[in-house]
């Protein structure tokens, strides 16, 4: 038996539309509408499904910690981010998060979040860090 696979990563948003507009520009890919209040984007083996629960009366939550994309234009998607305002503004380990950074791990990355309080990183798929 194998290890489980992750295959679907799902974000609330408040609105739809403008939540796939916004990850349509900052991905670089305009994914696809799925009934039900969905819209996919495919991320390598992994969905990212933007999910509207507010016509059924529920009000969105945003990702309680950073969900990672691994790039292979770090430069091209932190530009996108900051057309769309979208870079963080805080600090990770004494350097801006917001700012393309080797970090301590050895990771080329930045920091974003989107209109709904979900919380991004950005990073060179040459200097992903996976433990191993």
């Amino acid at each position: 038996m194998g290890a489980p696979q992750l295959f679907r990563v799902i974000l609330q948003v408040s609105d739809l539309d403008h939540a796939a507009d916004f990850y349509g520009t900052l991905l670089g890919t305009q994914g696809r509408r799925i009934p039900g209040s969905r819209h996919y984007f495919d991320c390598g083996d992994v969905i990212l499904a933007l999910v509207d629960p507010t016509p059924g009366g529920e009000s969105a939550r945003p990702t309680p910690d950073y969900l990672y994309f691994a790039v292979s234009d770090l430069e091209g998607v932190h530009a996108r981010a900051r057309e769309l305002g979208a870079l963080s503004t805080g600090m990770v380990h004494g350097a801006k998060a917001g700012d393309i950074v080797a970090r301590p791990w050895g990771e080329r990355s930045f920091y974003a979040s989107d209109p709904f309080d979900n919380l991004l990183c950005f990073v060179d798929e040459r200097t992903v860090f996976t433990g191993r």
